[in-house]
C-alpha cells in the first residue's frame, strides 16, 4: 500500500530550531490523514557540517579535475551575473582535502542529523510514524520548507531510510495548490520534451541515446534551442508528459533563482519561461527532470507554477553520475516502478561510483507538489487506452470476447472428461471431506442413547465367561436395567460369537425371541468385503434384524449409509435392511410413519403425506465416478457436535449396570450397544479424519448412531440429506465457472487486476458450494476451480502469443 508522510517545518531554521512540526500521515485511499504534532530543537552543526561537505566536495572535484580534466567535467557554467564566483574560504577552512577528510565529514553529518531526529521534541512523531507504517509500505516522505538551506540537507541519511526499504524523500514549499489538467487526446505514448543546451565539455549525447531506448516514448529532441524555438514547444498544443533538460545550469548562492544554460549563447530563468510552462502544465506535464549541475534554484521557480514533480542536483554533478543516474532512473520507471521507488534506485546504484566520484549519491533530489500525485509509466499508456472512443473500445471487445468464451469451452470439456474418467474423484471427496468438517457444530440428537462395552467394562467378574464383548449373564443384566426406564427400540451393535452360539439362559433366550423392541445385527457377505457372512443370535426374526454392512470408500472414509440391499440366497444373514434404517423405522411408527423403501427411489410416507426423496447413490453421479452403488444407498450427512462421535449421550456398560444413569437418558429413546475396547476391529475412518491413525477412526456403534440420526433427522425436522445436481447441471455448474473466468479475461487488461479477480472468483465459488453443501447440495467445487485456473491461464497464454 502507498503511504504519504508529510512533515511540515513551518518557518523555523536550523539556528533557532522548529518550535511546531506538523506531520501528516495519509493513504492512497483513505482522505482522512492522521496528523501529529512536535517540534525539532536547533541544530546548527548540521548547517556548519553540510556547508563543511559544499567546500570539501568542491575542493575534492577541482584536484581530482586537476588530475582527469574529462573524467572530472562536470554540468555547472560559472557566470558572474548568477552565482558567486567561489565558495568564500575563511581562514580556518581547509584549501587542501582527502578522501578521508571527506569521508568523515560525511560521516559526521550523518550522526547529526540521525541525533536531530532522535531528539525528545520530535520522538512522539518518529514513534507514531513507525507505529502505523509497516516495513513493506511504499512511503513518499515530503519535508516541506521555505528554507533553501534546509532543502540541500541530505535527509536521505535519516535512519527512518534504512528501515523502510520502500520509502524515498522529497522536498517542497509550505504553500501549494493542485493545478488543474484537464483530459486530453494523444497518442498511446508517453510525449517527452528533450532539451538539450549548452553541452561545452559534457556530453549530452549519451542523455539523447538514453531517451531514444525508451518503451512506448515519443521524445521530441531541442538541440541547444534559441529561446523562440523553446517556447514555442512549451506552447505546443499535443502537450509533454515529461520536460527533460541536459546541459549546464546553475543557482544563486541563496537559492533563490536558477538558470538553464539553453545555447552556448543564451541563458533563461525559468521566470523568462513561466507562460510556456505554466501551458505545458495544464496540458499534463507531470514531471520535470534536470540533468545538470546545482538545480534547487529551478525548482524553486518552478513550484511556483505547481508543476508536480521534479528531479534536480543538489550540488555540481559529475557528467559521468548525471548519465549513470538517468540511465538507472529512465530503466527503473519505464519497467513499471514507481515515479519514488526509481529515484530511490537509480540514487542509491550511484553509490557504486563513489570510488572515482565521491558523494555521487547524495546529488538527486526529488521536488514534490503534495497536491499531485506522482505518476507512473504505466498510468500513462492505461490513461491514453481509455481515451478511445466508445465505437473502438466496442469493436475491439467484441473481437476478444470470441477467443474468451472459446477457451471456456475447451476448459470445461477437458475438466467434463477428465472428470468422467474418475481422476478428478480422490481430489473431490477430499473437498467433500473438507467443506464436511467446515460446517458450523449442530446440537446431540436428544433421541438416541449409546451405551459402549469399554475395556474397563471387559474386567468386570461377570465378564469372566464372556462371548465377544459380553457375557449372557451381562448382556441379560444390561438389557432388562434398560428396559426398566422403558426405551423405544434397543439396538445391538455386537456379534454373539462364535456362530454356533446358544444362550444359556432361559430368560436371555425368551427376551431375543418375544421382545419386539429389541434388534441386533448379522453380515451379508458380499464379494470385496472383509467379512464373510455372520449369523445373528438364534431366536430373533428376521423382522427384527438389520445387517451391519457399511460402504467405505477406496481411501477406506465412509461417506455413504447403505439402507437396504438384496440378500444371497445362501447368506445366514436374511434381512435385506440395515439396523440403521430398521431402528429408524421402529421409531417413526409410535410417530404415525412407515417408511418403505422401492427401488430406484427411497418413499417416506408420514399418515396420508408422501415425501420423496431422490438421493440414492448411482454410480457415477457427482463426484463419485468409480464406486460400489448397488443396493440403496445415500450420501451420510453426518452430524457433528464438537467432535463427529459427540452424536448422542455415551455411557459405559458399568454406568448402566451400577444404576448411574438417568431414566430420562432411557425413556423414549433409541439405545445403541456396541464395543469401544481395544480388542474390537469395529471401528472406521469418516470425513472428520484428519489421518489414518486409531485415533482419528470412531467405532462402530458410533457410525449406526449417526445413520439412525440422519433417517430421523430427516423426516421429523426437515434436515436436508445430501444430494447432487443432475449430470447436465454439473456441467452447466462448471462452464458457468469457467465462463466467469473468461469474462474476467476478457474484460480486465491489468494482469493485477485479473489475478485479483481470478482469486475472489475462487473464493466466491468456495463461498457458493459450502452454503449449498449446507442446504443438502453436493456441488462441483474441485472441477469449478479448475475450470476457473485453466480458462485464466489458458487466457493469458492466449494474451502473450497475441502480444
Amino acid at each position: 500500500m502507498s503511504k504519504l508522510v508529510v512533515l511540515n517545518l513551518g518557518h523555523g531554521n536550523l539556528n533557532d530550531g522548529f518550535p511546531v512540526v506538523i506531520a501528516q500521515l495519509r493513504e492512497t485511499d483513505n482522505p482522512h490523514p492522521i496528523q501529529l504534532t512536535g517540534s525539532l530543537p536547533p541544530a546548527p552543526a548540521i548547517l556548519e557540517l553540510y556547508r563543511r561537505w559544499q567546500l570539501l566536495y568542491e575542493l575534492l572535484y577541482e584536484s581530482l579535475a586537476q588530475e582527469n580534466p574529462e573524467l572530472y567535467q562536470n554540468r555547472m557554467w560559472r557566470h558572474s551575473s548568477v552565482i558567486d564566483e567561489d565558495f568564500e574560504i575563511d581562514d580556518g577552512d581547509v584549501t587542501q582535502v582527502s578522501d578521508a577528510d571527506f569521508n568523515n565529514v560525511c560521516q559526521e553529518l550523518q550522526n547529526h542529523i540521525n541525533t536531530w531526529f532522535n531528539a525528545d521534541e520530535f520522538r512522539t512523531i518518529d514513534q507514531k510514524l513507525r507505529l502505523y507504517l509497516a516495513h513493506t509500505d511504499e512511503i513518499r516522505v515530503i519535508i516541506e520548507t521555505e528554507d533553501n538551506q534546509l532543502r540541500k540537507i541530505p535527509w536521505h541519511l535519516w535512519s527512518f531510510f534504512q528501515d523502510y526499504p520502500h520509502a524515498e524523500i522529497a522536498v517542497s514549499a509550505i504553500n501549494y495548490e493542485k493545478s488543474q489538467t484537464p483530459d486530453k487526446l494523444s497518442a498511446k505514448r508517453v510525449n517527452i520534451l528533450a532539451i538539450l543546451g549548452n553541452s561545452t565539455g559534457i556530453d549530452v549525447e549519451a542523455d539523447r541515446q538514453l531517451l531514444k531506448e525508451l518503451p512506448d516514448a515519443e521524445i521530441s529532441f531541442l538541440v541547444e534551442p534559441s529561446r523562440r524555438e523553446l517556447n514555442a514547444q512549451l506552447w505546443h498544443e499535443r502537450g509533454w508528459d515529461i520536460l527533460f533538460f541536459a546541459g549546464h545550469s546553475s543557482s544563486q548562492a541563496d537559492g533563490e533563482i536558477g538558470q538553464l544554460f539553453i545555447n552556448q549563447n543564451d541563458s533563461l530563468t525559468i521566470s523568462q519561461l513561466k507562460h510556456g510552462l505554466s501551458k505545458s502544465i495544464v496540458r499534463g506535464l507531470k514531471i520535470a527532470i534536470f540533468n545538470s549541475c546545482d538545480g534547487l534554484g529551478l525548482a524553486r521557480e518552478l513550484a511556483s507554477l505547481h508543476i508536480p514533480q521534479m528531479i534536480v542536483m543538489r550540488e555540481p554533478v559529475p557528467d559521468q553520475v548525471a548519465q549513470d543516474f538517468l540511465k538507472e532512473f529512465l530503466t527503473a520507471f519505464s519497467r513499471g516502478e514507481s515515479f519514488y521507488l526509481a529515484v530511490r534506485e537509480a540514487r542509491e546504484k550511484l553509490q557504486g561510483l563513489e570510488n572515482d566520484f565521491p558523494g555521487a549519491s547524495w546529488l538527486p533530489l526529488i521536488c514534490q507538489n503534495p497536491a499531485a500525485i506522482p505518476p507512473s509509466w504505466q498510468d500513462w499508456l492505461d490513461n491514453r487506452s481509455r481515451k478511445e472512443d466508445k465505437k473502438t473500445r466496442k469493436r475491439r471487445n467484441q473481437g476478444s470476447i470470441k477467443p474468451a468464451f472459446m477457451t471456456s469451452v475447451v476448459v470445461t470439456g477437458l475438466v467434463i472428461v477428465t472428470r468422467y474418467l474418475g481422476l478428478l474423484q480422490p481430489w473431490e471427496l477430499k473437498a467433500y471431506d473438507y467443506v464436511m468438517r467446515s460446517r458450523p457444530d449442530e446440537a446431540p440428537d436428544s433421541r438416541l442413547l449409546v451405551v459402549t462395552i469399554t475395556d474397563k467394562d471387559l474386567q468386570l467378574p461377570e465378564q469372566e465367561n464372556r462371548r465377544g464383548s459380553l457375557s449372557d449373564e451381562v448382556f441379560y443384566k444390561l438389557v432388562q436395567k434398560l428396559e426398566a426406564y422403558q426405551p423405544r427400540v434397543i439396538g445391538l451393535d455386537i456379534f454373539r460369537d462364535p456362530p454356533d452360539y446358544q444362550p444359556k439362559l432361559a430368560q436371555l433366550k425368551a427376551y431375543l425371541r418375544e421382545d419386539d423392541r429389541f434388534f441386533a445385527i448379522c453380515h451379508i457377505g458380499i464379494p470385496g468385503d472383509d467379512y464373510s457372512s455372520i449369523s445373528p443370535p438364534p431366536g430373533i426374526p428376521r423382522e427384527r434384524l438389520g445387517f451391519s454392512n457399511v460402504l467405505p470408500d477406496s481411501d477406506g472414509i465412509v461417506r455413504r449409509h447403505l439402507l437396504s440391499m438384496g440378500v444371497p440366497a445362501t447368506s445366514p444373514c436374511t434381512t435385506p435392511y440395515a439396523l440403521s434404517f430398521q431402528l429408524a423405522t421402529h421409531y417413526l411408527k409410535a410417530e404415525g410413519i412407515t417408511p418403505k423403501l422401492t427401488q430406484p427411489e427411497i418413499w417416506v410416507r408420514r399418515r396420508k403425506k408422501a415425501l420423496t426423496t431422490n438421493y440414492r447413490v448411482k454410480a457415477p453421479m457427482g463426484g463419485y465416478k468409480k464406486a460400489d452403488t448397488w443396493g440403496n444407498q445415500i450420501l451420510l450427512n453426518y452430524r457433528s457436535y464438537r467432535a463427529v462421535d459427540k452424536i448422542a449421550p455415551i455411557v459405559s456398560l458399568t454406568d448402566v449396570l451400577q444404576d448411574k444413569v438417568q431414566p430420562e437418558l432411557v425413556k423414549n429413546r433409541i439405545i445403541l450397544i456396541g464395543a469401544h475396547h481395544s480388542q474390537s476391529n469395529d471401528y472406521f475412518l469418516t470425513p472428520y479424519s484428519q489421518d489414518n491413525s486409531p485415533a482419528q477412526q470412531i467405532p462402530g456403534v458410533i457410525l449406526h448412531a449417526q445413520m439412525v440420526s440422519q433417517i430421523l433427522s430427516a423426516v421429523l425436522d426437515g434436515r436436508p440429506l445430501l444430494t447432487i445436481l443432475p449430470p447436465w447441471g454439473d456441467i452447466l455448474w462448471i462452464w458457468g465457472w469457467s465462463g466467469v473466468a473468461g469474462i474476467l479475461a476478457w474484460r480486465l487488461n491489468s494482469p493485477i487486476h485479473f489475478a485479483i479477480a481470478s482469486a475472489m472468483a475462487l473464493v466466491i465459488l468456495y463461498g457458493g458450494c459450502y452454503y449449498l453443501f449446507t442446504q443438502g447440495i453436493w456441488i462441483p467445487l474441485v472441477p469449478s476451480a479448475l475450470a476457473i485456473v485453466g480458462t485464466s491461464g489458458g487466457a493469458i497464454v492466449y494474451s502473450r502469443i497475441k502480444g
